[in-house]
């Protein structure tokens, strides 16, 4: 493509464009790419997802990435500087990808643990997401690449999720689930937003004229463009009508020259409306050229990069999202001091346990597991033993490791083959490829030549290093038969039986338990076909495009109870004991919600077990949300690990060890009980409508609220030092926001003998005026960093015109009533000890930003 469109007129380019092109624009030729009009010099820019990393174009050949913490660890940082330096890594992330867009980040409410993509988004609280959200913005704009924030609005669990219907009031869609956003629109200026799947108050948001047109882009002042979900548009007309630049992915199901011109022909798309989308888009393509025109117009490649200085980086991000719960004794710091002999017990312990799933799955460039950091970076004279206690999968691990291809490389062959006119494989392959992945992800990649219909064959030889019953499992959108040495040994492929695999897509994992021998390989060959099968309830499911793919996955098979017993023995010979559980992608994964707050597989009964026999166990939880904690006073220490990314490993041994001194905080409220939730009852799709009933008191409003005592409350974090909070200063200031303006300022003071870093946070009581409104809000929060023993420093927050303000649904506006409002601050939700109070003579109101 020509340069020569940095300087192109757009209006000129639109009336130059045929009525097919100007359609081909609003849709995609791919999973990734917007279109390309060569005759024009139009070029087409690529997109990447995240949050948590850039995966790249393929999840068929993934190019390796850096896998970042994920959105809840990156938030309980409470860190806005730290988080523009995360947006500023992905940026150059994107770029070596040749991608100039990142779908992120994440900016919807974490309502209720069990929401399947909640480790996605930052916080259960709006004033906190929403002032991460735009540093991560900033960081990434600033560098040059386009944030699409998302998913907007109201997609905060996954039931149904492309039909349900969130019903909310006024004030909670704008004091909660839009208020991120408006944040982030303030202060950040996304250049993109994603609609989210499903319906807001009726109307699908995708074809919202309220919530774009007159909300979004008139109210807020937004100038970007707009892009729907995958496979989130549902219609032609009202989605272009109402201000949608981009349906993704492609080809496009409903922005066809058939369908459009059809529209225009019936006048229910006007060439008026249709040309404002247009230039929309072209505008965006052509600033993101300009901003870079090196990844635009340059090879397409995608590239990995590596250095000490990414891995230091994404090492203390990992350890300053880390939340020490509780540390009784005080057990931690471990060092050789305090124990000698150490046993690593937990399924997660050896497991590569990085992120959640979905959307931001994506293959890392490497992965320290617990186990590996923890070994590594330990302290001189401490020695260790380690057994696993329990599973927790839900699908079988990955056999990549313990695969190799015929000519002796790390992986296995896959084949493509066409199909003859009887839906058998026939002839050559088309393409051959090297996996290193059993997952192999066939929705966003097919190579050139194949049939309607096709088959893949993937072969390679397995072995396992211990002789031994293992299971093998096979799971499958489309259909699937697993061969070992030529004979059949799983058929997903005949009849099979509906699951969540693939975005509920696929199948269940169909199951076989076979006898492998040590260093003895065996030849595995999986055949695998697009088609559906003839009978049983997959023939009849709906299936998006390209939504296609097979799972192999394989494990010893343990005697359960076996498996316990023998972790109670070794924690009873152990000086302290370090458990890892929790979740992983197959248990948090976008296309469902959790069932429950438990824990999978016995893994609650192995703490509580492990604990009793040495209460010196400290359990490192690997979860984007809470879980329940049944067996909390059974042990010593609790770490709120999340999800950490690739040095996931070497952090949480910099906590444990004490190389880092812990000052992460809850972002969410973890309960005592899924009972307690307040959402709880009401986060499925109910015919078609998910009601918020918990309306404004979402998090620890509710739990205040209703006096509902927590498990652990929102800001809650421990430190291996103490503070004290002093001198707290409220100063009225006419520098800011001329409707409204208050600084607070507090003397935080390190009072213990470590070096560490506190959270201020400072939460508003707004004047009783009648209304139903949480006592207690986040409006305000900073990082005193670093601090010496002994040593002070002054934080300052300021405090604009939304601290003080509420929706008032007579006016249509925000409002701010005249009064005494009550200032907390402190180190939780529930420990605001300094109080204060500043007066506002006169309210206000108003509208926009």
């Amino acid at each position: 493509m020509s340069k020569e469109f940095l300087d192109a007129s757009i209006p000129e380019l639109v009336q130059q464009l045929t009525t097919n092109e100007k359609i081909a624009l609003l849709g995609a030729p791919n999973w990734w790419n917007t279109s390309a009009i060569p005759r024009l010099g139009i070029p087409a820019i690529r997109m990447s997802d995240g949050p948590n990393g850039v995966r790249g174009s393929s999840h068929f050949v993934p190019t390796p990435a850096q896998c970042l913490p994920c959105a809840t660890s990156m938030a309980s940082t409470f860190d806005t500087e730290l988080i523009h330096q995360v947006g500023a890594l992905l940026a150059a992330e994107a770029k070596i990808k040749s991608s100039v867009i990142l779908l992120a980040p994440t900016c919807n409410i974490q309502r209720t643990p069990l929401g399947g993509r909640a480790f996605e988004s930052f916080s259960e609280d709006p004033h906190l997401s929403g002032i991460i959200a735009a540093a991560y913005v900033d960081g990434l704009q600033t560098n040059g690449v386009s944030a699409t924030i998302k998913h907007f609005v109201g997609n905060d669990q996954e039931h149904e999720r492309t039909a349900a219907d969130s019903i909310m009031s006024d004030r909670a869609l704008r004091e909660i689930y839009l208020y991120p956003f408006m944040l982030a629109q303030k202060l950040a200026k996304p250049w993109a937003y994603m609609t989210s799947y499903g319906r807001l108050n009726g109307v699908h948001t995708s074809e919202s004229q309220w919530l774009i047109n007159d909300l979004l882009r008139r109210e807020w002042g937004f100038d970007g463009i707009i892009i729907s979900d995958w496979y989130g548009t549902y219609s032609v007309d009202l989605a272009i009508n109402a201000g949608m630049e981009l349906e993704m992915p492609g080809p496009p199901r409903w922005r066809t020259p058939l369908l459009v011109n059809h529209m225009l022909s019936c006048q229910k798309v006007l060439p008026s409306t249709l040309n404002e989308r247009v230039t929309s888009l072209l505008e965006f393509v052509q600033r993101q050229a300009r901003r870079n025109p090196e990844v635009v117009f340059g090879d397409g490649e995608e590239r990995s990069r590596d250095s000490e200085e990414i891995r230091q980086f994404t090492r203390k991000l990992a350890a300053d999202g880390m939340v020490l719960l509780k540390n009784d004794g005080p057990l931690l710091p471990l060092t050789s001091v305090k124990v000698k002999k150490v046993a690593i017990i937990g399924p997660n312990a050896k497991e590569r346990i990085i992120s959640g799933g979905g959307s931001a799955q994506l293959k890392a460039s490497y992965v320290i597991s617990p186990y590996e950091g923890l070994i590594a970076n330990a302290p001189e004279g401490i020695e260790f033993d380690y057994t696993v206690g329990c599973y927790a999968h839900k699908y079988l691990p990955t056999l990549e490791n313990n695969l190799t291809t015929e000519d002796g490389k790390s992986g296995w062959t896959c084949s493509f083959y066409r199909h003859d006119e009887n839906e058998n494989p026939i002839g050559d392959s088309v393409a051959d490829f090297v996996l290193r992945d059993t997952r192999v992800k066939l929705n966003d990649f097919l190579p050139a030549g194949l049939t309607t219909n096709w088959t893949i064959k993937l072969n390679g030889k397995l072995q396992f290093d211990k002789t031994g019953y293992y299971e093998l499992g096979l799971t499958v959108a489309g259909r699937a038969k697993l061969f070992l040495n030529g004979e059949l040994a799983i058929d997903n492929w005949t009849k099979q039986r509906p699951g969540e695999f693939f975005y509920g897509q696929g199948t269940v994992e169909e199951k076989a338990i076979l006898r492998f021998e040590a260093g003895k390989s065996v030849d595995v060959r999986v055949e695998y076909t697009n088609t559906k099968p003839p009978e049983g309830p997959e023939a009849d499911r709906s299936q998006p495009a390209l939504m296609r793919g097979v799972r192999l996955g394989g494990c010893e098979k343990i005697d359960a109870g076996k498996a316990i017993e023998d972790a109670i023995t070794l924690a009873s010979k152990s000086d302290a004991v370090i458990v890892i559980a929790g979740l992983s992608p197959e248990w948090e994964a976008e296309g469902f919600d959790r069932p429950t707050l438990d824990m999978p597989g016995r893994q609650n009964e192995l703490i509580a077990r492990v604990g009793k026999a040495n209460p010196n166990t400290i359990v490192c939880l690997q979860a984007g949300s809470a879980v329940a904690m049944p067996w909390v006073n059974d042990v010593n220490g609790i770490i709120q690990a999340w999800y950490s990314g690739n040095e996931v490993g070497n952090a949480l041994a910099d906590i444990i060890y004490g190389k880092v001194n812990p000052s992460g905080r809850l972002v969410l409220t973890l309960p005592e009980r899924e009972q307690d939730i307040p959402a709880y009852l009401n986060t499925r799709s109910e015919n078609g409508k998910i009601y918020y009933r918990e309306d404004l008191f979402v998090g620890y409003k509710w739990y205040q609220a209703r006096h509902i005592q927590p498990l652990f409350p929102f800001g809650h974090g421990l430190s291996y030092t103490s503070f004290s909070f002093s001198d707290l200063e409220i100063s009225p200031v006419s520098t800011h926001d001329p409707a409204f303006g208050v600084d607070v300022a507090v003397t935080v003071k390190n009072t213990g003998s470590v070096v560490g870093s506190e959270v201020v946070q400072l939460y508003i009581t707004i004047p009783d005026v009648g209304l139903t409104t949480p006592t207690l809000q986040l409006r305000g929060f900073s990082k005193a960093k670093d601090l010496a023993p002994g040593a002070s420093q002054i934080v300052t927050m300021h405090l604009d015109k939304y601290a003080v303000s509420y929706w008032d649904v007579t006016q249509n506006a925000w409002k701010a009533d005249g009064g005494k409002y009550q200032v907390l601050v402190g180190k939780s939700s529930y420990d605001a000890g300094l109080k204060g109070e500043f007066e506002l003579e006169r309210g206000f109101s108003w509208v926009g930003l």
